[in-house]
């Protein structure tokens, strides 16, 4: 069966790129597809559901939508389209948007706690619906945004894995849009005519968050330098421990020993 279109085909190579260099989707898989109801995780679902129809494995699909408890959001939605597309679903109601209120402070970043609350609930899914893997709608910009967002403000020098193994070692996660801009994401929801769902969470698209404003200047360096963000994704791919600060990586000469052994003639 042919792709339907030249942007399909690039996203599924790119996509089956990700998957063989990382391994993360192998033959027998059962994979559960956290789907918001935005442009990515659509993008993500709709190019898993075509790779599934050619790969040489065979894997399973679930989607699983967290409804944090807003009144506006369009769980029926996602539910038709799903169904529409022949994709099996499931909606997991909670008030995800009710306890954040009641534990943060004013003025205070909700993205982080929601994103752990959410996690946690996907992980619980995951076991009911016999999931092997957990695949997430994170892009190439999601992945270029977080390593500046933690140099920038968490004094960190990290972004994200393609894979990742839960701490305690139940659950694998997955990025196969890893090489896919988020604008790639975009047109090929639209041109898959999936419907974009909004979270309906208050601070949704806030431009004073700092993941916003890093967007901001990562799209103006972009527009300036194109390759700027392909460039960055690829300096997470060729780390050279050596040439850092980090004493873990590059421990010191025992400084007892060092002493003895300058003190011993000929040493």
């Amino acid at each position: 069966m042919p792709y339907r279109t030249p942007l399909e085909t690039r996203l599924a190579k790119k996509v089956a790129r990700a998957s063989i260099e990382h391994r993360l989707i192998e033959d027998g898989d059962r994979v559960m597809v956290g789907l918001s109801g935005g442009k990515d995780s659509w993008a993500l679902l709709q190019i898993l559901d075509v790779l599934q129809k050619r790969a040489p494995i065979a894997f399973t699909l679930v989607a699983v939508t967290v409804d944090s408890g807003y009144k506006a959001f369009k769980h029926d939605l996602i539910r038709r389209t799903c169904e529409a597309h022949g994709w099996e679903v499931r909606i997991e109601h909670t008030n995800i948007g009710g306890v954040m209120d009641d534990l943060l402070e004013a003025n205070a970043t909700p993205c982080s706690l929601c994103a752990r609350l959410r996690r946690g609930v996907l992980y619980r899914m995951a076991d009911e619906v016999g999931a092997t893997k957990i695949a997430l709608g994170h892009h190439l910009d999601d992945f270029v945004e977080t390593l500046l967002l933690n140099l920038f403000f968490g004094g960190s020098l990290k972004a994200m894995p393609a894979r990742l193994v839960s701490d305690d070692g139940k659950h694998v996660v997955i990025r196969p849009l890893v090489f896919v801009t988020e604008q790639e994401a975009l047109e090929y929801t639209l041109e898959s005519e999936l419907t974009v769902v909004g979270c309906c969470c208050p601070a949704c698209g806030d431009l004073g968050l700092q993941r916003q404003r890093l967007k901001r200047l990562i799209g103006d360096l972009e527009r300036e330098h194109p390759g700027v963000k392909s460039s960055m994704l690829t300096a997470l791919q060729n780390v050279h421990p050596r040439r850092l600060l980090d004493r873990r990586l590059n421990p010191l000469p025992d400084l007892a020993r060092s002493l003895a052994t300058a003190a011993v003639p000929g040493a």
